[in-house]
């Protein structure tokens, strides 16, 4: 029987993903900028962003340059925002400290800020075609298949192992084709539910398919149930029909991103005139569920309360759109 990735590149050349547009062309840059964006997210979803992104982004002296509310603007609606945020840091620290250039080892990429281990061998791998084995949740997902590893790949232990089916796995020869083959594999064969085995370039040694344990491996996470919070946010509005807005500090939920502005129920402005309020607004974080209560009202003129600040801004809905919003606040101002 031929190795892994013999029959793994076979495979891919034949049936792999060869038309994404950060392989075209693959520099060390597109590929970061594109690994980051599909962290939690979607090709499907990611596809489009990347294009903007590269558009008004085109290298990465133009992203360190950018004040991070441009990048911020063009990340609105992907999520996970400090994403974008440690782009931008990195992106300065790479033209501070390397000369806006890449470096090409595993361990200098992943000192930058947002770039852990994987992440920095998959630039390493496909923007250099240097050998770096990676272990992203699509690589996970074939590993544990395929070796027959238990256990949720969140813990240290099981965590370790899987890099060692990685290491071992990886050629020296067209590493960065085997990158993107493994991730190819994970993402439309090896999927997390229903895998198509008989298509599988590898089924013949997998152990979750010989034992009939494809549905069961990797170990999912200990399920928790997602505490709800709830909290109350002013829908300001003036005469002209500006919307008030804040910045929301640059940690925590939303980090860097204008948002209503929290308030701690009933009125936001004593004596505004009270609006019918829109339906709460539901949003799922990673550790809890947020419940939005939106206290709505006019306000005739702005007060020092409520004036424009380096914080704080008035922007009719369209204009705010251009900014860096939370998902849940741009799909409201789009109803506005």
């Amino acid at each position: 029987m031929a190795p892994f990735s013999e029959r793994l590149l076979e495979w891919w050349r034949r049936h792999g993903r060869h038309d994404l547009p950060w392989q075209h062309p693959r520099t060390p840059y597109r590929v970061w900028i594109s690994e980051i964006m599909l962290q939690q997210t979607r090709v499907e979803t990611v596809v489009g962003y990347f294009d903007r992104f590269m558009q008004r982004f085109p290298d990465v002296d133009t992203l360190a340059r950018a004040p991070v509310d441009d990048v911020l603007a063009c990340w609105s609606g992907l999520g996970y925002y400090a994403r974008a945020r440690n782009l931008h840091a990195a992106a300065r620290r790479l033209v501070d400290e390397f000369g806006g250039e890449f470096p090409s080892e595993v361990d200098a990429l992943a000192a930058l800020p947002g770039i852990g281990r994987s992440t920095a061998a998959a630039i390493v791998a496909q923007g250099f075609d240097r050998r770096a084995p990676i272990l992203d949740g699509n690589v996970k997902r074939v590993l544990a298949r395929h070796a027959g590893i238990e256990g949720w790949p969140g813990r240290s232990a099981v965590e370790r192992a899987l890099w060692s089916e990685a290491d071992v796995r990886t050629p020296d020869g067209s590493p960065a084709d085997y990158t993107q083959a493994i991730m190819d594999l994970g993402a439309t064969l090896c999927t997390p539910k229903r895998p198509a085995c008989s298509h599988c370039p590898v089924r013949a040694d997998c152990m979750a398919r010989r034992d009939g344990r494809q549905e069961e491996l990797p170990t999912p996470k200990p399920r928790k149930n997602l505490p709800t919070r709830e909290q109350h946010f002013g829908l300001l509005r003036d005469a002209d029909g500006r919307v008030l807005l804040e910045r929301r500090p640059p940690t925590g939920i939303w980090g860097g991103l204008w948002c209503l502005p929290e308030v701690a129920g009933g009125d936001a402005v004593e004596g505004a005139e009270r609006l019918e309020p829109p339906e709460p607004i539901e949003h799922v974080f990673s550790h809890f569920r947020l419940r939005m209560q939106l206290v709505h009202q006019r306000i005739a003129r702005p007060d020092d309360a409520v004036r424009d600040r380096e914080d704080r801004r008035w922007r009719t809905a369209e204009e705010w759109l251009e900014a860096g919003l939370p998902k849940p606040v741009r799909a409201l101002l789009e109803r506005l």
